[in-house]
């Protein structure tokens, strides 16, 4: 177990990584990426792990980053020669996504509830997706006065370019049955049938040999490393933003449950 925040439990050769905070729903907080990377880390020289399951405490999936160490910046421009602390904090998220994809082990995200920002992105580094018919799956950064910068990569890998402009540029959500229609959702299930369809999908990919899967994935992960690799570029512009007046006047309007200003109005 790695803190509160994050629990690893190991079954054999699986290893079920629980985002574990339900009074946010399972917010990405400091901690959860922290225990997220180091899990990593490890995994990837762990030879005898063979599946990592990632999902969230009862509730959610995960309702993506948390803004709480950000507070304090929202709206806020650096001052004359101060370096930005968001950004080597935004970009550990970056980090947690790049190694995620890289584990050697098949990863499965089982999903039963919110998938959002940050989580939807840990969802596009899956190797297969279980979700439940009440999940739902967003992006929604954007009507908030941000934008979704470490996802984006992963997001359009995932999904391909024009459903990735649906979901980045519009902020758009996705009820499970249309999440599996543009392929985010590879498995879908009934409500409360989550645990059982997991053991018969765990039982089905442990008939693929440990070495040749590994190598699989490392030819596939050859791929991805073609893509330009944004982490800091997206860092950068994700501090930026959250100091910006869009990111401000968003979030405010979030926070009061009222449209943001750019939202236009529905009054005729």
């Amino acid at each position: 177990m790695s803190g509160n925040a994050f629990l690893v439990e190991r079954t054999g050769d699986i290893e079920r990584w629980t985002l574990n905070d339900p009074a946010t729903r399972n917010a990405l907080s400091d901690a959860m990426v922290v225990g997220l990377y180091e899990a990593c880390l490890r995994a990837q020289k762990d030879t005898t792990l063979r599946i990592v399951v990632l999902t969230g405490a009862p509730g959610a999936f995960s309702a993506g980053g948390s803004l709480g160490s950000f507070a304090n910046a929202i709206g806020q421009p650096l001052q004359p020669g101060e370096s930005d602390p968001l950004i080597p904090m935004n970009r550990r998220f970056g980090d947690v996504l790049h190694a995620i994809c890289a584990l050697p082990q098949m990863l499965v995200c089982a999903v039963d509830g919110p998938a959002m920002g940050g989580g939807f992105g840990l969802v596009c580094c899956a190797d297969h997706v279980i979700a439940t018919r009440r999940s739902l799956f967003a992006t929604p950064e954007v009507t908030l006065g941000l934008p979704p910068a470490q996802i984006a990569p992963f997001v359009w890998q995932r999904l391909g370019d024009a459903t990735a402009r649906q979901c980045l540029l519009q902020g758009r959500s996705y009820r499970a049955e249309e999440a599996k229609a543009i392929n985010l959702v590879d498995e879908l299930v009934e409500d409360n049938a989550l645990d059982a369809a997991l053991r018969d999908r765990l039982k089905e990919m442990l008939k693929a040999a440990p070495g040749a899967m590994a190598c699989s994935k490392r030819l596939l992960q050859l791929l991805r490393d073609e893509v330009a690799d944004l982490r800091e570029e997206a860092a950068i512009a994700f501090a930026a933003a959250l100091r910006g007046p869009e990111a401000a006047s968003g979030l405010a309007a979030f926070s009061k449950k009222q449209p943001a200003p750019w939202a236009g109005s529905d009054k005729k």
